[in-house]
């Protein structure tokens, strides 16, 4: 049996757009992707944090600040022999007024942190969904603004550029999912469907995770 870390934010957690509750496993895309790996005896190991960042410190939320947490979850899920990176989201929020490329600066943090942890760890990348139009307004989540929506919009090919020069893996789950019109901002159901297909697609039917 081999071991697959899931490193996100509350789109890995699972978060209900519609009460912000979470989705049942059987709902979840790390849910349904460990199902779908099962025969590959391929174990999906979730750890997923509403609010959770690349590298930045959250002033209201202790425990957001992802460079933190990863390599102790690498150590305290041991074995892990693949991991799913998907942030990104949170670090688009108007307090950190980031660029797309500064948000790249924190993922390439994160992987360099795990690859000195194993050099050998496969890593997949997900760039995340983009945030939708209006999210910012009071209605929605005003931690936004109009910014936020075109940062996010960039980021999948500022995570293309990182996948290559370190040798990851990559999929942009925009390119397969949307934010729920509820919030927009939070995968829905077909959303989380969708992806998990599509990450199962990257690790089986493409032969990536070579060695798992």
């Amino acid at each position: 049996m081999k071991n697959v870390l899931c490193f996100g934010d509350s789109n890995t957690f699972g978060y209900k757009p519609d009460d912000g509750s979470r989705y049942p496993e059987n709902v979840r895309w790390t849910g349904i992707l460990g199902k779908l790996l099962e025969e590959k005896e391929i174990h999906i190991v979730e750890e997923g944090l509403v609010g959770r960042t690349t590298v930045f410190e959250d002033s209201f939320r202790p425990g957001r600040k992802g460079l933190d947490y990863l390599v102790p979850l690498l150590e305290s899920h041991a074995p892990i022999d693949g991991l799913v990176l998907m942030l990104g989201t949170n670090d688009c929020k108007a307090i950190y007024k980031a660029s797309e490329a500064t948000v790249g600066l924190g993922v390439e943090r994160l992987i360099r942190s795990a690859r000195e942890y194993n050099p050998n760890l496969e890593i997949l990348l997900v760039s995340p969904i983009h945030l939708g139009d209006e999210v910012w307004k009071e209605e929605y989540d005003p931690e936004f603004n109009q910014e936020s929506v075109r940062v996010s919009k960039g980021l999948k090919a500022t995570y293309q550029k990182i996948a290559k020069e370190y040798n990851c893996l990559f999929l942009a789950a925009s390119d397969v999912a949307t934010p729920s019109d509820v919030d927009r901002e939070h995968l829905d159901e077909q959303g989380h469907a969708a992806l998990a297909k599509a990450i199962y697609q990257v690790i089986h039917e493409e032969n990536s995770y070579k060695d798992l």
